[in-house]
């Protein structure tokens, strides 16, 4: 008799056959991220996404630290005119001047933050948010993400709305949305 092996459950969203989703689901999405920069990475790759597929972000996203120095804050927030140049002539990026801009603007207004990025962004986690059990139970928008894209904004971010705000929350762990019965629930 042999034995039947059950793939685990995961997000439905997940599902995807491609390789480097799973693995982006099981390994990173939902799990606390702190550092400034790191932080820095996914609000930037998170605005860059918008209108994309995260699959589109995921498959760029080496090309896009090596495009943006690793997302150093202070490296990216020093970026002049030709900067901004070289990386809309940058294939292996979204060439999307408006986010490329925001990009940039987004450093110099996280060096100014008192405490820093990740302070300010972790401020605005929800350890208590509810389990969900179905996708329809995850929402897209919350009064955390609404309060943490209106502070970033206040401080001058951009590319930055509600719904961005919450996907950066679920990337990096201010909230846990994996489902409840997802092997990644739990780590």
């Amino acid at each position: 008799m042999t034995a039947h092996v059950t793939e685990p459950i995961r997000c439905t969203w997940a599902g995807m056959s491609d390789p480097m989703y799973l693995a982006y689901h099981d390994k990173e999405w939902g799990r606390p991220l702190k550092g400034d920069d790191a932080v820095f990475e996914r609000v930037s790759l998170e605005a860059f996404q918008s209108g994309l597929s995260w699959l589109t972000i995921l498959r760029k996203r080496e090309n896009f630290r090596a495009a943006f120095d690793g997302f150093s804050i202070a490296k990216v927030a020093a970026y002049t005119e030709e900067d901004v140049e070289r990386l809309l002539g940058d294939a292996g990026i979204i060439r999307n001047r408006a986010k490329i801009e925001a990009a940039v603007a987004n450093a110099r207004a996280a060096l100014d933050l008192p405490g820093g990025l990740s302070e300010l962004v972790w401020r605005h986690a929800d350890p208590d948010a509810p389990v969900p059990r179905t996708m329809a139970d995850v929402p897209a928008v919350t009064p955390g993400s609404k309060a943490l894209a209106k502070e970033l904004k206040r401080h001058g971010f951009r590319f930055v709305g509600p719904t961005t705000a919450y996907a950066l929350m679920q990337a990096i762990g201010l909230v846990n949305d994996h489902l409840e019965d997802c092997v990644a629930r739990t780590w």
